[in-house]
């Protein structure tokens, strides 16, 4: 692996911000900034994350990983974060990219950091290329899916799963904050999370590439991905779909890796300008 690695800090609104800077040991062609999952699954990509980005750096791209408030090694407790807050360390990571090289930027997600890319731009008026790992269309149903974490562990308790799933609803509706797999969701992460949806402002003129794991011999793209990339092309957006084959290693109970990601990740990258 040809790129430099080293750790530095995103100075944001609500404080530092770890991260990760991979540098191609020659000319940059661009820069990426990655935007990592919710929750547990950010530990679990953690492996994949780092082997992309030194990939990556092999083909040009500086890559700045940054840990969001509450996540990772940076400063807080995941329970002090709000979704608000994580997109303003958005920014504050795209700002760093953009005052430390004039090549062009793009935004790299996984699952439900694209939920955040796509809230970002909808504030923003940068229109990057995007890289969308496995990307989450509909936040209120990644939500649902990590309460049901808690309810599988109370199912294990022998309580009921529906008053378990019931009873979370009611503590954050009212205003309470919710222990789920050992992290605690406040009201307005969830409601921020919830109200997500993966949606491009238009016209969005820049390259989007989506990647789906796939298992087995599967050649087509899920229905949910291929009606999103439908509607995008009705709108004009220059979107492509690829299927990576391999592991979910977002979600594997060991680490795994899929390095059909990093090959499909470059091949659609090198058709972005430089």
């Amino acid at each position: 692996m040809a790129g430099v690695r080293e750790a530095s800090f995103v100075d944001t609104a609500g404080g530092a911000r770890f991260a990760v800077v991979t540098r191609p040991s020659g000319a940059v062609r661009g820069a990426l900034l990655y935007v990592h999952p919710f929750a547990e699954e950010m530990n679990k990509s953690r492996r994949m994350a780092s082997l992309a980005a030194f990939a990556f750096a092999d083909a040009g791209w500086l890559v700045l990983q940054i840990d969001l408030g509450g996540c990772g090694d940076s400063a807080g407790e995941f329970g002090d974060s709000g979704w608000g807050a994580w997109l303003d360390d958005v920014s504050a990571g795209w700002a760093w990219l953009e005052r430390r090289t004039p090549a062009p930027c793009a935004l790299w997600s996984l699952r439900a950091g694209s939920l955040l890319v796509a809230d970002w731009l909808a504030r923003s008026a940068e229109r990057p290329p995007l890289l969308l790992w496995q990307p989450v269309i509909d936040g209120r149903q990644h939500l649902n899916q990590f309460l049901r974490l808690k309810v599988a562990s109370d199912m294990l308790a022998a309580t009921d799963a529906r008053s378990a799933a019931t009873a979370l609803r009611a503590d954050l509706d009212a205003g309470r904050a919710v222990e789920v797999a050992g992290y605690r969701l406040t009201p307005e992460l969830a409601a921020g999370l919830g109200a997500a949806k993966l949606r491009l402002p238009q016209p969005y003129a820049s390259d989007v590439a989506v990647l789906e794991g796939a298992a087995g011999d599967r050649s087509e793209p899920s229905p949910a991905v291929a009606a999103l990339a439908s509607s995008w092309r009705e709108a004009a957006v220059p979107v492509d779909v690829a299927l990576a084959h391999g592991p979910s290693f977002w979600q594997t109970t060991e680490i795994e890796t899929a390095p059909a990601f990093i090959d499909a990740s470059l091949r659609a990258m090198q058709r972005w300008p430089s």
